[in-house]
This record gives structure tokens, sequence and C-alpha cells, in this order.
């Protein structure tokens, strides 16, 4: 299986505002700073998270993104297939077309290693991550490290005044 940079960012952007929405709706450009991930690349993964029903948006002042049901009805499978992203480690997409159009040798082999990453990512939720001490510890250095860049870029601000 490839796992590619959607759906690891996608799964990334997911666990940082089911972190933060526990208070507010949380802006894209939040998770875009603490997370390292292009404001526009989040824009297209929010958009298809939104139409799988995963999120939904704030209108308004304070506004921005929430989850659409709690933490723990989310499973990382979920978000990986609501981006288009698929878990399949054969090398025919899961067709048995591998070979002259015909399963391959290990094709059954790959195939089933596929429905246990399956399995497994279906069993996690995003609560289940989210109650990991080190994922925690995580969350609350990335809003510290935000917090002091953005007193920085003000600092600079001012100065240039």
């Amino acid at each position: 299986m490839r796992l590619t940079t959607k759906g690891r960012y996608a799964v990334t952007a997911m666990l940082d505002l089911a972190y933060h929405s526990e208070k507010r709706p949380v802006t894209l450009t939040d998770i875009a700073k603490r997370q390292q991930i292009s404001l526009s690349y989040l824009e297209q993964l929010f958009a298809r998270l939104r139409r799988s029903g995963m999120v939904e948006g704030v209108r308004g002042p304070g506004g921005g993104y929430q989850l659409s049901r709690g933490a723990g009805q989310i499973s990382i499978a979920d978000i990986i297939v609501a981006v288009d992203e698929t878990i399949d480690s054969t090398r025919c997409g899961g067709k048995s077309n591998c070979q002259n159009n015909q399963p391959c040798l290990t094709h059954d082999l790959w195939l089933g290693l596929s429905e246990q990453i399956r399995q497994y990512l279906d069993s996690i939720s995003l609560q289940d991550v989210l109650q990991r001490k080190n994922v925690r510890q995580v969350a609350e250095r990335q809003d510290k490290q935000t917090a002091v860049h953005g007193m920085e870029m003000l600092l600079q601000r001012n100065v240039r005044l």
C-alpha cells in the first residue's frame, strides 16, 4: 500500500481539527500554520471531507470548521477514503488484471494485506488517536510554537512601522 501525502495530510488535519475544535471552530489557516500544510491544499482536502459529511463549516466571526460527528465515530480509514485515497497493496488496483489481464502469482497475498490494513485503520477512530499521550503532547508543542511564531511576526511588523 502506498499512502500518499493526500491521505497523510487529511488524517493530520482531521486530528488537528478534532483536538482544537473541542473549544471552537478551527480555521484552515490555523491548521495550515500548525501542521505546515499548504492552505490551498487543505482547502481541496476539506472540500472532499465536507462532501463526505465528516466536517462542516461554521460561517461568520469565529467561524471555521468542526467535526460533523464525534471523533469516536470517524475512523482513520473513513478519512483516507473520503479524500479518494485507496487502501490497496495490489499492483492492479484490485482489478485482478495484474498479468496479461489475469491475476498475478501474488495477487491474493497483496489483496489480503490490503484488507488487513483497511480493517486496522477502520478500527482506529480519531478519538483513539487523540487519547494517546504523545499525540496531545505534540499538539500542545505545536500550539506553543505557533503562538511564539505569531508573536515574532507581530513584533517584526511593529518594528517596521
